[in-house]
C-alpha cells in the first residue's frame, strides 16, 4: 500500500468526495488560490473552479454562516476555520444554527456541514493558536466531534463526515500534518463513533486521540520493552460521541485506566469518559482512574512554557506506573 502524509490524505479525500458529490463545495480564508493555510485544500480550485472552492472574508462567523445557509438548501459545505481556537468568532452560528436545525424542523431541514480546523499545541504558535477545544462542545446536543490520528483515518473519517447528515467539528492536530501511514488509494468511509485499539495489552488501558496518541502509543512500547508493564492504546477516533463500548469493554479486561488528552484537566473529555467507567464499570476497577491533561492555564509562547503546561511520554508514563503500583 502506497504512503501518504495526514495532509496529502486529507486533501485526497476532498477530491474523491467532490468528484462524488457534485454538492460538495468547500469555503473559508485562503482555501482557493492558496490551498489553504496548511495546503489541505491545494488543487480544489483549478480542478473543481470557483462556484464550488470559494475564498471568503477573515470572518468565522459568515464562514459557518454562509456554510449553514448553504446546507439548508442542500449543498454539503466543508467549511475551513483556521485555528480552532477562532471557532470563538462562529460558536453562536455553531451552537444555535448548525447543531438544532434537523432537530427543529423535524428533519425537514439537514446541516450537513464539515467544519474543518486546526487544533493542538506544539507549534509554538502561543496563546490565541494552540488550544485543544474538544471540550467546548461536549454538552451541545446535535454536533459531532471528530478527531483523527492518522493518515489513514483523516482520510476515511473526512470522508464519512462529509457524507453524514449532521454537522461535524472535524479536528485536525496542526502536529500531525507531516506524520505519514499506509493510506488506500481509493475512496473509503470508517465509521463515526467508533474506536479503535491501536495496540493490544493486559495490564493497563490508556485512552488517547490524536497528537497525544502517538506519545501512548510510544509509551507502551517502552514500558513493554523495559519493565515488562503491557499497555492497550485505544484511539477515540470520534470525541462526541465516544465509544464507550470499546473502552469499557478493555477496562474489563485490565481494571487500570490512564485517561490522556491534551486540553485543560478541568471539563475535558477525560472527564466524562472517566465518569462513564465509575458508572458502569467500578468493581472492575484494580485501581482509580488517571487523567493526563495539559494545565488549567493558557498555552504559552515561549518553549520551555508551553512543553511545561502540555503532558507528554513522561506524564503519560508516570500515570501508567501509579495505577500498576496501587
Amino acid at each position: 500500500m502506497r504512503t501518504l502524509n495526514y495532509k496529502e490524505a486529507l486533501n485526497e479525500a476532498l477530491h474523491q468526495e467532490m468528484a462524488n458529490d457534485s454538492r460538495v463545495i468547500v469555503l473559508g480564508e485562503d482555501v482557493a488560490r492558496m490551498g489553504g493555510d496548511f495546503g489541505v485544500t491545494m488543487g480544489l480550485l483549478d480542478k473543481f473552479g470557483p462556484d464550488r472552492v470559494r475564498d471568503t472574508p477573515l470572518s468565522e462567523a459568515a464562514i459557518i454562516g454562509a456554510a449553514n445557509g448553504a446546507a439548508f438548501c442542500g449543498l454539503r459545505p466543508v467549511a475551513e476555520i483556521m485555528f480552532a481556537d477562532f471557532i470563538t468568532e462562529c460558536y453562536d452560528q455553531l451552537v444555535n444554527n448548525s447543531a438544532k436545525a434537523r432537530y427543529m424542523f423535524n428533519g425537514q431541514v439537514m446541516a450537513p456541514i464539515v467544519v474543518r480546523t486546526a487544533s493542538g499545541a506544539g507549534f509554538r504558535a502561543a496563546y490565541h493558536h494552540s488550544q485543544n477545544i474538544e471540550a467546548w462542545f461536549m454538552n451541545i446536543p446535535g454536533l459531532t466531534v471528530v478527531a483523527p490520528a492518522t493518515p489513514h483515518d483523516a482520510k476515511g473519517l473526512l470522508i464519512a463526515s462529509i457524507r453524514d447528515d449532521n454537522p461535524i467539528i472535524f479536528l485536525e492536530h496542526k502536529m500531525l500534518y507531516g506524520t505519514s501511514g499506509e493510506v488506500p488509494e481509493e475512496p473509503y468511509a470508517l465509521p463515526i463513533g467508533v474506536a479503535e485499539v491501536k495496540r493490544p495489552g493486559t495490564d493497563v488501558t490508556i485512552v488517547s486521540s490524536m497528537k497525544q496518541l502517538h506519545y501512548a502509543l510510544a509509551v507502551a512500547d517502552q514500558l513493554a520493552a523495559e519493565e515488562e508493564i503491557s499497555c492497550e492504546v485505544i484511539d477515540l477516533r470520534t470525541i462526541k460521541p465516544f465509544d464507550k463500548a470499546t473502552i469499557l469493554s478493555s477496562v474489563k479486561k485490565t481494571g487500570r485506566v490512564v485517561l490522556v488528552n491534551e486540553a485543560p484537566k478541568t471539563g475535558s473529555i477525560n472527564a466524562e469518559i472517566s465518569a462513564v467507567i465509575t458508572e458502569e464499570a467500578f468493581r472492575d476497577l484494580k485501581a482509580p482512574v488517571e487523567r493526563v491533561n495539559s494545565l488549567d492555564v493558557p498555552v504559552g509562547f515561549a518553549p520551555v512554557l508551553e512543553d511545561y503546561v502540555i503532558p507528554g511520554p513522561a506524564e503519560i508514563a508516570k500515570a501508567v506506573r501509579k495505577v500498576v503500583d496501587y
